[in-house]
């Protein structure tokens, strides 16, 4: 059985590949929606946070975890890979097929405060880009349009444009969509944005690497957790994930 975390319902983006892949399979999420965001945190607070839904999953009988949070990867994947038995995957910034696919040698990031911070992504950086420009930026009202259930509109364009025009200006022709939030506003992005800019979004990958933990002949019902509000919860799954099935519930943790 899988066990994905994320910060809040950012990481139902990660779960909508998984599904695709193994529809049947079970899968428990915990999103950590009364703690939102994480990309302004501590990394001690992260990882404390991290450590109690772990903890939680492992009395639900998970065989692997994946951390569908950019921000949790980058701050807890290495103490926590040491500190259980089990399986980690992790994301991280789509910095090596961004690199790829420039044809101008700029990308752009679009992340967390937290995830842009880390060490991990600037060893990224020095591993992919040598020779690139890569500009960053934070985006922190994406992940509360998305937590609000807000894929579209004068507030998403508003934000699109402010993330996106400095990027664009510099010439970036690859934006790297660095928090597992941001792909439940692709549409918005690829309505708004010229057309030669692609969109490089870890999800499908992150979803195929899972599958080499997962027991194809396993099924069973899947569950979505949140620590905040069960009601919101059942109000964004439909427009998040209208396919989803799965059962709601609240976790006090």
């Amino acid at each position: 059985m899988i066990g994905i975390l994320d910060s809040g319902v950012g990481g139902l983006s990660v779960l909508r590949e998984i599904k695709q892949h193994h529809p049947l399979h079970p899968i428990i999420y915990v999103g950590d929606s009364a703690w939102c965001p994480y990309g302004n945190k501590s990394y001690e607070s992260i990882i404390a946070r991290c450590r109690t839904i772990c903890d939680f999953l492992m009395t639900r009988g998970v065989d692997t975890i994946v951390i569908a949070c950019n921000s949790a990867t980058i701050a807890a994947v290495e103490t926590l890979r040491a500190e259980y038995p089990i399986p980690f995957v992790g994301m991280v910034p789509g910095v090596k097929p961004a690199a790829q696919a420039s044809q101008t040698g700029v990308i752009g990031v679009l992340a967390t405060e937290a995830s842009l911070r880390g060490a991990k992504f600037h060893h990224l950086v020095l591993d992919h880009a040598e020779g690139l420009t890569v500009h960053t930026l934070p985006c922190p009202q994406f992940v509360d349009l998305v937590e609000r259930g807000i894929l579209s509109g004068p507030e998403v364009d508003a934000a699109i444009e402010e993330y996106t025009a400095p990027m664009l200006q510099a010439g970036a022709d690859v934006l790297i969509l660095g928090c597992t939030h941001y792909p439940f506003l692709k549409k918005a992005l690829l309505d708004k944005l010229p057309t030669h800019i692609k969109l490089i979004d870890t999800g499908e990958a992150v979803a195929r690497q899972t599958q080499h933990f997962i027991d194809s002949s396993e099924e069973g019902p899947s569950e979505i957790h949140t620590t905040g509000s069960l009601s919101h919860l059942e109000q964004m799954i439909p427009i998040l994930c209208p396919q989803l099935t799965a059962t709601c519930h609240h976790l006090a943790l």
